[in-house]
């Protein structure tokens, strides 16, 4: 999770916060979102013949697309985000475009070494360009009964652990008011039992679907539940734009698709939130009573409050999971690194200590761990074939030690769940 808080970035957030009309949503994009780029994935589109269609590059927009738009314009209904109807962008325009590419992006870098502000305004104006660009082409794949493959980058991620069951790369959507498609991968265990939990997966920050591959492939093996994570809004092959109401309408979006194709009701449904992936999963649990549980991976109390403890700037907070938690009807299982630097653990047990008390699960509060390598290195382990003993070691390492521990973690509170159903 990043913030960002020396003094020119305050006036650069100030001048945002000014120009977009005293949105919240503005600061916290240029706040706490910043995807993979590229994206350490990529979904190859197949049409209704099974052949591959070309790449749609994000540089196949042309310059002056949505130029006119600043973040004075994006409204409440946010119809700037990713509706409209017209078609993929021509091949004409994507030559030009791509001959104008470097030229811009030189520019783009020296005027964002000169200035913050200009750094921010920049990424919002090519943010929205790639959300109108996005809307064209997903809604237009969409009509035509395209359907895709995931090829996760291999050169950045080495390989991915075996599965024994399959991974489904799809679109789901369009949001009703953005027309955004949020890019998703199902691990779907071949199971017979039709009350199998599903995980939904909100990631954290600086990552995505393609990056978080190889850990969902062994959740999903070895602990005998599908596994549903899915790319925010402005992240990887997701279209619309980054920003804290739209991570809540894609969960939502998400959810409700994971219900309809997946789990069939929501008991059978974990919101699991990693990070910046808790804010979305506690909105979502306070608002969902029949919910089958939830899981907070070093969770946040608030956005704010981990910058400062000060309420001052309380207008500008984001993600207020400290007051939501409250209304979780659920069980709740929270994972802390006791040595986490970007949230401390002082976050995890404040949440801890508001779950109501029916609600409550024993946490875990993991030593000698920090905010992202509670988990690392999804190839330190060997997956096995056997339930009775999913996860076998290749060596003797501290790291390896824990992942077993996270694993039989996660066992234990699923099995906490299934027998209260």
């Amino acid at each position: 999770m990043c913030f960002c808080c020396c003094p020119p970035a305050v006036t650069a957030l100030a001048y945002l916060w000014i120009r977009s009309g005293f949105r919240k949503d503005a600061v916290a994009g240029a706040l706490t979102f910043f995807p993979p780029d590229p994206p350490l994935y990529k979904f190859q589109r197949i049409d209704k013949d099974g052949k591959e269609l070309p790449d749609i590059s994000d540089d196949d927009v042309d310059d002056s697309d949505g130029e006119e738009d600043d973040e004075r314009g994006e409204d409440d209904s946010d119809s700037e985000l990713g509706v409209a109807d017209d078609a993929p962008p021509s091949k004409a325009t994507t030559q030009t475009s791509k001959e104008k590419r470097a030229e811009r992006e030189q520019r783009r870098r020296e005027e964002a070494n000169a200035d913050p502000i200009v750094a921010m305004t920049e990424r919002s104006k090519i943010q929205r360009k790639r959300a109108k660009r996005r809307a064209r082409t997903d809604a237009a794949d969409a009509k035509a009964g395209v359907t895709y493959r995931f090829i996760p980058d291999t050169d950045s991620l080495g390989s991915l652990p075996s599965f024994n069951g399959s991974v489904e790369a799809v679109k789901i959507g369009p949001q009703k008011k953005t027309g955004t498609y949020i890019a998703a991968l199902l691990y779907r265990r071949h199971a017979k039992d039709d009350d199998t939990k599903t995980i939904v997966y909100s990631h954290g920050n600086a990552t995505d679907v393609g990056a978080m591959a190889g850990l969902q492939c062994l959740i999903a093996k070895n602990v005998n539940c599908h596994v549903l994570v899915y790319d925010y809004s402005g992240y990887g092959e997701s279209g619309g734009m980054l920003g804290e109401k739209m991570t809540y309408r894609d969960i939502e979006l998400v959810f409700q698709w994971t219900i309809d194709n997946v789990a069939k009701h929501e008991r059978n449904i974990v919101l699991y939130g990693q990070s910046v992936g808790s804010g979305p999963s506690c909105f979502l649990a306070s608002r969902k009573p029949d919910l089958g549980g939830l899981i907070l991976h070093s969770p946040f109390t608030s956005g704010l409050r981990v910058l400062t403890p000060s309420r001052v700037l309380g207008c500008l907070d984001i993600f207020p999971n400290i007051d939501r938690i409250k209304k979780a009807s659920c069980k709740v299982f929270i994972i802390h690194g006791q040595k986490d630097n970007e949230v401390p653990i002082e976050h995890g047990l404040s949440l801890q200590a508001a779950v109501r008390d029916d609600c409550k699960s024993d946490p875990w509060w993991v030593p000698d761990k920090g905010h992202n390598d509670i988990v690392e290195g999804p190839n330190i382990v060997q997956v096995g074939s056997s339930s009775s003993s999913p996860v076998s070691l290749v060596s003797s390492s501290p790291s390896l030690t824990v992942f077993l521990q996270y694993i039989n973690r996660l066992n234990q509170f699923m099995r906490l769940l299934r027998d209260e159903d």
